[in-house]
């Protein structure tokens, strides 16, 4: 809702009548406004967009998260540069169903930016990687599925990893017929 700028003046804004409270000796209001201040100093590190959006993605809404992820209009300004990332993962996601040439310039541009959670990097390149064997580039869908084999750590895309393995084995006409989705 507040570009990221003004959630942190706000909060320091909250932290100074906090420290007034303070002097004052109203020290039950001065905590309550240091706790609602951390709310905003959260809100500046954890979108709220992005989080309904994270939300709606959960549940298999993708009009949902769509709408979400729009109602963030500059998200250069908007977004602290991780969030930028997970905004244009989430963006990939959406197009991977559309458009693969969009999601692979959202997934890199993501993966530029950075992620946060090595599931979620391990992920995007593994998405990556489905798009280059569709696209019948097979030594960079390699790279990317052994990159994506290292970051899956707990082994919760080993079948998926596998599934590719196999998939770029039989050869690229093989995946554009039948293979990869």
């Amino acid at each position: 809702m507040f570009n990221k700028n003004i959630k942190i003046v706000i909060a320091a804004a909250i932290i100074a009548y906090a420290v007034y409270q303070f002097i004052e000796g109203y020290i039950g209001n001065g905590i309550f406004l240091i706790l609602l201040s951390l709310i905003f100093v959260f809100l500046y590190f954890r979108n709220e967009m992005i989080l309904m959006a994270f939300l709606r993605m959960r549940k298999q809404d993708m009009e949902g998260t769509e709408k979400w992820l729009n109602k963030i209009k500059n998200p250069e300004s908007a977004l602290v540069k991780k969030q930028q990332g997970y905004f244009n993962y989430m963006h990939g996601i959406l197009q991977s169903q559309k458009n693969l040439t969009k999601a692979e310039k959202f997934f890199r541009k993501a993966l530029r930016l950075g992620l946060n959670m090595d599931y979620d990097k391990a992920m995007a390149k593994m998405s990556l990687a489905g798009i280059a064997m569709q696209k019948g580039r097979k030594r960079e869908a390699t790279t990317l599925l052994n990159e994506a084999k290292k970051l899956d750590k707990n082994g919760m895309m080993a079948d998926q990893l596998k599934m590719m393995q196999q998939q770029l084995k039989k050869g690229p006409q093989q995946v554009r017929r039948g293979g990869y989705r």
